[in-house]
């Protein structure tokens, strides 16, 4: 068992750009791929992963310490420091039962392909970590590592279904066909949906704003570098930099915004092979049945939608920040928050301005969250030595994904009264979700078939 662990260990050490494409090779020469252009695609997957890591870290390398001046201009202390996923995610490595949750991830998978409760095959095998550390906090809370693995499971099977109703969604916004996203970041979907819904209400929420609308309308300030300047600038201001430094801001934030859909079309290069190979294999075997690939949220990432509500986001995050009694977190590491903003895109559509009114009003669960896992994160972190905290203050992650579901089932397991009735209620607004966006793909098909027509 310690050679097996010790091999996987090592090969997810890698990181997502080597092993998912490495996978993907696995899957294309299973699915009858050539053996040239399996290699092709995998290989311009993991540049397609490596280009979008270099751009979001260099737009927080960019934006970050903006944002950081800012709320020190405040004169505001918060004694939580926002160290980013990369800290939890060493956490969530380090803890000693995190081999197992690679097997169980691959086996209810597996299970729940051959009962057809899911058509998607879930690849993205490096995000197992995100169960881990929701294994983590649960195991934390309620002191139980039989609930901790039942909850990570619980979790893996919600994911492959909403990827699922998802994917008719994702292809329309991406237009990469037969790959859904299986990031479990999909599942904050569920408290977006129903207040996207009471957005109907409102007549000016019901036109469909995206990143089209705005270049119709506003002309060459809806590019995306005269959009990502302004932006910036503006940041650039409110954090009170010289004139030189909100200049540089502009330029970088343009910089960002104009090669990310650039990076994205890697995706669609990468992934279509490999989704045509592998509809056709199952076709000729499963007769009447549709399969998805399950990714990572970056095949999502060539939508502008993504990005210009993330960075709009930005001071209404430090705003909260500094003016939200109880917080105590200070966005850094995680500001760009990209864990509302992508379940954000699949709820609305792509409609920017359901986005950012969605943004806005959740971002208050982001941080009271985060500063409810604070003491929790940097015990782990102390334990396990994997993050090293200074002295005095805590660690955490302003944005951290789906905070909703690892509070509410992290004490719903401790047997706490308010986090049982909370996970009834998280479960019933997951299924009204499901209902919801299984009508949408419905649609979305039968528009389809009128357009072929």
């Amino acid at each position: 068992m310690g050679i097996v662990q010790s091999i996987f260990n090592y090969i997810l050490n890698m990181g997502a750009p080597v092993f998912v494409p490495i996978i993907l090779i696995i899957v294309g020469l299973i699915v009858r791929m050539k053996f040239k252009d399996a290699l092709s695609s995998g290989i311009t997957l993991g540049v397609a992963f490596v280009g979008m890591g270099l751009i979001i870290s260099f737009m927080m390398g960019s934006i970050g310490p903006a944002a950081q001046q800012f709320v020190k201009n405040t004169g505001i202390q918060l004694n939580a420091i926002d160290s980013g996923w990369t800290a939890l995610a060493a956490l969530a490595w380090a803890w000693p039962l995190a081999f197992f949750m690679f097997p169980i991830q691959i086996g209810v998978n597996l299970i729940m392909l051959a009962i057809k409760q899911t058509n998607t095959l879930n690849v993205d095998l490096w995000n197992v970590w995100g169960k881990i550390l929701t294994a983590v906090i649960v195991a934390a809370v309620s002191n139980s590592m039989t609930l901790a693995f039942i909850v990570a499971a619980g979790q893996m099977v919600l994911e492959l279904k909403i990827a699922d109703v998802n994917q008719k969604q994702i292809q329309k916004v991406t237009q990469i066909p037969g790959v859904t996203s299986t990031h479990s970041m999909t599942l904050f979907g569920v408290i977006l949906y129903p207040l996207n819904k009471l957005l109907d209400f409102i007549p000016s929420m019901n036109k469909q704003i995206d990143a089209n609308w705005l270049k119709q309308k506003l002309g060459i300030f809806a590019e995306n570098h005269i959009m990502g300047f302004i932006i910036a600038v503006l940041i650039g201001v409110f954090a009170q930099l010289s004139f030189a430094q909100t200049l540089t801001l502009g330029v970088q934030g343009a910089t960002a915004l104009t090669l990310f859909p650039m990076v994205s079309k890697l995706f669609m290069q990468a992934l279509s092979p490999l989704s045509d190979a592998t509809s056709e294999f199952m076709q000729k075997r499963f007769k009447g049945r549709e399969f998805y690939i399950g990714l990572d949220w970056p095949i999502m990432a060539g939508c502008n939608e993504v990005w210009v509500t993330a960075i709009i986001l930005i001071p209404f995050m430090l705003g909260f920040a500094v003016t939200l009694p109880g917080n105590s977190v200070l966005p850094f590491a995680g500001i760009i928050n990209l864990s509302v903003a992508v379940p954000a895109l699949i709820v609305t559509g792509g409609n920017l301005l359901r986005m950012i009114v969605l943004g806005i009003v959740t971002t208050p669960i982001f941080l009271y969250l985060a500063t409810s896992f604070a003491p929790i994160v940097t015990n782990l972190a102390i334990e396990t030595k994997s993050v090293q905290v200074p002295k005095g203050q805590m660690i955490s992650w302003s944005t951290l994904e789906y905070p909703d579901f690892r509070y509410i089932f992290a004490h719903a397991a401790n047997g706490e009264i308010f986090g049982i009735l909370g996970a009834i209620v998280w479960l019933a607004l997951y299924v009204w979700y499901y209902k919801g966006m299984k009508a949408r793909s419905l649609k979305i098909e039968d528009e389809n078939a009128e357009s072929t027509v």
